[in-house]
């Protein structure tokens, strides 16, 4: 699927924030040091975050999937850690959505693959041994893909 059809879909269907603007983009990418790849770009000049699955009632809130705002991603280790040295886990490594689990999805900046960056599991329990936070997309389009044919569940992701 196309990231537009997948960002109307998001649009439609979800729980978008309003676009990041284009100096705020330079400024996060000044901040961290790396540059958003296509997928991830395409979705923050059309929502600066999102939550997937959220019905959004007074009472009870907690969407299946929280993409997180520019403002909110750093690195992994501090984010489950809290600590940030190489002792807690790959500088490489960030969090860009909250799952309701408790885990996250991770940007692996590392090294792109096509263009894009790999997606991996935020295994809370398993951090940050990589067989425990295992890739699960080879792009950020591919997990959006996969998330929004979930239906809010988790186990939608392929045995590996």
């Amino acid at each position: 699927m196309l990231m537009a059809e997948l960002l109307a879909e998001v649009s439609r269907l979800h729980h978008p924030n309003p676009p990041a603007t284009p100096a705020q983009i330079e400024a996060f990418e000044k901040r961290v040091g790396w540059t958003l790849d296509s997928d991830l770009r395409a979705f923050y000049l059309h929502c600066d975050g999102a939550n997937l699955f959220d019905s959004r009632t007074p009472v009870f809130r907690d969407p299946a999937f929280s993409f997180l705002p520019l403002s909110r991603i750093q690195r992994a280790r501090v984010v489950m850690s809290q600590d940030d040295t190489d002792k807690t886990g790959p500088a490489s490594w960030y969090v860009a959505c909250e799952v309701r689990d408790s885990n996250y999805i991770l940007l692996d900046v590392s090294h792109q693959e096509a263009g894009r960056y790999p997606i991996r599991d935020g295994y809370r329990e398993g951090f940050p041994d990589p067989d425990y936070c295992r890739q699960i997309a080879r792009s950020f389009s591919e997990f959006l893909t996969g998330a929004l044919r979930s239906n809010g569940r988790w186990f939608w992701l392929p045995e590996q």
